[in-house]
């Protein structure tokens, strides 16, 4: 039992030491580098690190070189086997209002080690509320609309059954 113990222990510790002093500003400036293979550049004003997290204040997203949406905070968490990222106040450019809403007050985005081919998608905005998946195996995505308001400017993209208006597409 003492080996047992022992070795729980020491996993325990393992994993808080990898998450301790895992390298997240340079994770993160690997995800730019991946992103600018796509024209798409963050630039973010601060970078916060914390144990589990890191966080970017004040970024600006460019795509092709014209700047397309302006973040108040992202946040990204990780316990190895499950990871969060939250976009707070995403702001769109005006040049976009009659393709999608300019204002959206929180995306959450999860993947979890026990669901490895899907992730989950939650948001929140003038139109209301969306949850949704995106399933890595079959290259497919879902948003439901929940508790629909302002999605006018959306309804040519979506399509609707009996639980309400959807999005989706693949990828």
């Amino acid at each position: 039992m003492q080996m047992v113990k022992k070795f729980f222990i020491l996993l325990l510790v393992l994993w808080f030491a990898i998450l301790f002093f895992m390298p997240k500003q340079a994770l993160y400036y690997k995800l730019e580098e991946a992103l600018l293979k796509y024209d798409i550049k963050i630039n973010e004003k601060n970078i916060e690190e914390g144990l589990f997290s890191l966080t970017l204040h004040d970024s600006k997203v460019y795509v092709k070189g014209i700047q397309l949406a302006t973040v108040e905070k992202i946040d990204f968490f990780t316990l190895l086997f499950y990871t969060k990222v939250e976009v707070h106040t995403l702001l769109l450019d005006e040049s976009l209002k009659n393709m999608a809403p300019t204002e959206i007050d929180e995306v959450e985005v999860t993947h979890a080690l026990w669901n490895p081919l899907n992730i989950s998608v939650d948001a929140q905005g003038s139109f209301g509320n969306v949850e949704g998946d995106a399933s890595l195996m079959d290259r497919h995505i879902r948003l439901d609309f929940n508790e629909t308001k302002n999605i006018e400017m959306l309804k040519g993209s979506l399509k609707q059954d009996e639980k309400g208006w959807f999005y989706e597409t693949a990828f």
